[in-house]
């Protein structure tokens, strides 16, 4: 990714000059653990990728070209009497289209509910959004946030930016050669395969959707446990989105001004941004008599010299071709080892998936990115929630998923290992949940179970269920009133349950002990059949305990001894 970062800033200038200004007005807060030269870019220890995205795979974008707009180095001046979200009339460049502005808010009252921990703002999607595409081309949508035209980056050939060929067969971007950035928040489509959500509830996942895409973003920005309201994991966050130092400083300008305040315009009368990182024409020209740059810092910005020529240490790649990675001389994909996936409900698997990259003679290939998708109808997810994980290949071409945490369905999963950036058929894992068990029983009180007859039993039936000594929790479970020990099939006579109609039932199923592996069982009644009878609770794993029930007539009080005379 570092190379395809330099390539693009010596292909727009403008990009490099923005730098410069954004750097400038950042503090070393703003960009903590991140270094940039005196050209603007990404110091060689920052340009790659981080750690998350070296083990999970390429940025949202694809790192494709992104708008360098600025915004005013005086923010936004909040009315004191309507609060933070509505400013003088004049402040434009804080204006952000209603139906935009909408999705926004919305996508991050979902994430509040569901990763709170992640603290995602809605500002920082604006700023993303405003980077990515001016808020959706200033708001050409429709009223249910679907922009009027597909809105697309350049297709990631190589030339100038990353090498991404086809992986969707042109559904999302219309390209069946390269893929290309698509919508508002510009994923790529392979990141959309996974990443894309239904923000506005059409059944739909649409990343031409502001709707879809801001509660992809949301979602895509809190995959990996990060605390957005810490600037380490903020960085770290919008890195993965586009691995560039100078968008970094780019979306976190954005995010400053918005937090000092905004209001919403009418949809379709935003401004869109005129300079793009990739464009040398969005250079912007100095004014005649050497005053700063509107929206830029009046510090000037160092000249940048021109590289010395270096002589080429490897034949240039031919025109209209595209240098080999990697990922093009994967053929096919292997397992890599991996034994029998089981795992208890609610449990994380003990083994964990490796896929091992070939080529076509069978040699491994290392650093190709690998994407694991558990699909189908399952609550089986990899560690942190996420359905979807990327890893990359090591030097002996293989990849290792993250762990796999069992859900509450049980039965066989599949997941499926591809290659990122590539149609190489997958290769499909089995792994199967198995219901919760416990190994053993017993009750939680000593006292006896007796009734009259036509009575119904003072005390109820409580158990316990564990496992290897702990609490078993959400364990199924049965009980029966048997006939005997050696017939323990229900019994026709003595105590009972009701149904839900009053009727007398015997045998209970669907059972299931609580989260601290209690089972406590409903009111028992007695018939006039007097007697002992034996009530058998069995749970999912085969433990049972057997307990005492007694009907019997009442004895009537003793006399009292007659006193001597």
């Amino acid at each position: 990714m570092a190379v395809h970062f330099g390539r693009r800033l010596r292909k727009g200038a403008a990009a490099t000059a923005v730098a410069a200004a954004a750097g400038s007005a950042l503090s070393a807060s703003q960009a903590t653990g991140v270094t940039v030269d005196d050209k603007g870019r990404q110091a060689a220890a920052d340009s790659a990728p981080s750690p998350e995205e070296t083990a999970h795979g390429l940025s949202a974008t694809g790192n494709s070209p992104y708008y360098t707009d600025l915004p005013p180095l005086n923010g936004p001046n909040p009315s004191p009497s309507t609060g933070t979200d509505t400013l003088v009339a004049d402040a434009t460049e804080a204006g952000i289209p209603a139906t935009v502005l909408h999705a926004y808010k919305k996508a991050a009252a979902a994430l509040r509910a569901k990763k709170p921990g992640c603290n995602l703002p809605w500002q920082l999607l604006a700023a993303i959004g405003r980077v990515e595409s001016g808020q959706a081309r200033g708001g050409r949508v429709s009223a249910d946030g679907t922009a009027l035209s597909s809105i697309l980056g350049p297709q990631l050939d190589g030339q100038g930016f990353a090498l991404i060929r086809d992986t969707d067969n042109g559904a999302y971007d219309g390209n069946s050669t390269y893929d290309q950035a698509v919508g508002p928040m510009q994923f790529i489509p392979s990141t959309w395969q996974w990443a894309g959500r239904d923000g506005n509830g059409d059944g739909r996942k649409d990343p031409n959707n502001i709707y879809d895409a801001a509660l992809a973003a949301g979602h895509y920005l809190c995959r990996y446990g990060w605390d957005l309201s810490n600037q380490n994991d903020l960085n770290r966050a919008i890195l993965s989105y586009n691995n560039s130092t100078h968008y970094l400083r780019t979306v976190l300008r954005w995010l400053e001004y918005y937090r000092k305040g905004t209001h919403e315009i009418p949809d379709d009368t935003g401004t869109p941004p005129a300079r793009r990182s990739d464009d040398s024409a969005a250079r912007p020209t100095p004014p005649a008599t050497g005053g700063p740059t509107p929206g830029a810092s009046s510090k000037p910005a160092r000249p940048v010299s021109s590289p010395t020529p270096k002589p080429p240490t490897a034949p240039p790649t031919p025109p209209g071709t595209s240098p080999a990675t990697p990922t093009d001389t994967v053929d096919h994909l292997e397992d890599g080892g991996t034994t029998t996936l089981t795992a208890m409900a609610g449990e994380a698997f003990a083994k964990r998936i490796s896929t091992r990259a070939e080529t076509e003679a069978g040699t491994s290939v290392a650093k190709v990115h690998i994407r694991f998708t558990v699909v189908g109808d399952t609550d089986t997810t990899f560690t942190g929630g996420e359905r979807v994980a990327t890893a990359i290949t090591d030097s002996s071409g293989v990849a290792v998923a993250p762990a796999l945490t069992a859900g509450e369905k049980t039965g066989d999963i599949t997941v499926r290992a591809t290659v990122v950036g590539s149609t190489v058929p997958g290769l499909d894992y089995k792994a199967t949940v198995t219901e919760r068990t416990a190994d053993d029983l017993m009750r939680t009180g000593d006292e006896k179970l007796t009734c009259t007859p036509g009575g119904e039993f003072a005390d109820r039936v409580v158990v316990k269920a564990t496992r290897d000594g702990a609490a078993a929790g959400n364990v199924a479970a049965t009980a029966i009133v048997i006939k005997s020990p050696d017939e323990p099939t229900a019994n026709d006579t003595g105590p009972y349950f009701k149904d839900a109609d009053g009727k007398a039932v015997r045998t209970l199923s669907n059972l299931k002990t609580d989260t601290n592996g209690l089972l406590k069982l409903p009111q028992l009644y007695a018939d006039d059949a007097t007697g002992t009878y034996l009530l058998r609770i069995t749970t999912a794993g085969g433990a049972t305990l057997t307990v005492e029930l007694t009907i019997a007539v009442a004895l009537p009080p003793s006399p009292s001894p007659t006193p001597s005379t």
